[in-house]
C-alpha cells in the first residue's frame, strides 16, 4: 500500500468521524439536557418529600416521576401532584 492510498484512508476516515459527530451532536446535546432535568427532578421530588410533614404531599422518587418533572419541568409536578391527589 502506497502512501497515497494510506492519504486517501486517512482523509477518508477523518470525513466519516466528522460526518457521524455533526449527525449525532443534536440527539447527544439533547438527551444530555434531558439527563440533567431528570437529576433536577430527582432534587425536587426528594424536596417536596421532605417537606411532606407539613405539606401533606408525597411522591414517590422513582425513574418515571423524575422524568415527567425532567421532560414538563414545573407543570410536571403540577401534574403529578394532582394526579396523586386525584387518585388517592
Amino acid at each position: 500500500m502506497g502512501l497515497t492510498e494510506k492519504i486517501a484512508i486517512g482523509l477518508a476516515a477523518l470525513f466519516l468521524i466528522g460526518a457521524a459527530v455533526r449527525l449525532f451532536k443534536a440527539p447527544l446535546k439533547l438527551a444530555l439536557q434531558v439527563l440533567g432535568n431528570t437529576l433536577l427532578g430527582f432534587g425536587a421530588l426528594l424536596l417536596l418529600n421532605l417537606t411532606s410533614a407539613v405539606t401533606g404531599v408525597a411522591l414517590g422518587v422513582n425513574l418515571l416521576n423524575a422524568l415527567v418533572i425532567g421532560v414538563l419541568g414545573v407543570p410536571g409536578l403540577g401534574l403529578l401532584v394532582l394526579l396523586q391527589w386525584l387518585f388517592t
